[in-house]
């Protein structure tokens, strides 16, 4: 477990905190993740991701000044549901409607748990979201795409007790998520703009996998490097 304080619960706090490091996160870390999508894809994957998680630090703020004057909910759907309309709505690129999907499961999840949401709702809104994606998507694991990271991520919540430590559990989805990108580098993309590149994908992980992983870990921290993210 890093050192740093992870989320303690589900609150709405939480939950604006863990969003604004990852919109910190991709900022960072958008220099390695274009470098490898000109590698292995168009090369517009991390500009496409800056800009979604730009928008969606404006949605952040709006809800936080909407709070303040008694005129937004403070449940901690709120900002998941706010990234998942910036994505859906906003963000181009393959991979923009998939996170924006992923975003609105778990966000739904957590709407619909009791209060305080906590690791059964993580759990079950990355299941949804990774079914939804995958549905739309069609891809399975092995097709190097964000489904890598995603379907070991969805499974170790699923493994954590339900009444864990969220913070804990978002850790060991983040260990998870890493392991399934990097098991992408030597796989020839077969879904997504990747796969027209043919054996050129081969090498390189893929970055829409290492989003996912960026994503959970950023629960715990701001990272500033692709090699900040957990192996244990």
């Amino acid at each position: 477990m890093p050192d740093q304080p992870g989320p303690k619960g589900l609150t709405h706090t939480a939950v604006m905190d863990w969003m604004t490091r990852f919109a910190a996160t991709v900022r960072s870390v958008e220099p390695e993740l274009t470098a490898l999508d000109q590698k292995a894809g168009d090369g517009d994957f991390g500009a496409n991701l800056v800009t979604g998680m730009d928008g969606v630090r404006r949605a952040l703020d709006a809800l936080a000044a909407g709070a303040g004057n008694g005129g937004s909910r403070r449940g901690p759907d709120a900002p998941l549901d706010a990234a998942a309309r910036v994505f859906l709505d906003d963000v181009g690129g393959t991979s923009g409607p998939l996170f924006g999907l992923l975003f609105q499961e778990l966000a739904d999840a957590l709407g619909m748990a009791a209060d305080p949401p906590g690791t059964a709702a993580l759990a079950l809104g990355t299941a949804a979201g990774t079914a939804a994606i995958q549905r739309v998507g069609e891809a399975e694991v092995g097709d190097k795409t964000m489904v890598d990271a995603l379907v070991p991520a969805a499974r170790a919540l699923a493994s954590c007790e339900p009444t864990a430590d969220p913070a804990h559990a978002l850790h060991v989805a983040a260990v998870a998520a890493h392991r399934g990108a990097r098991s992408t580098t030597d796989l020839r993309a077969r879904r997504g703009r990747a796969s027209y590149t043919g054996d050129h994908s081969r090498g390189v992980p893929d970055p829409g996998a290492l989003a996912v992983a960026l994503l959970f870990a950023s629960a715990h921290a701001e990272l500033t490097s692709l090699r900040r993210l957990p192996v244990s």
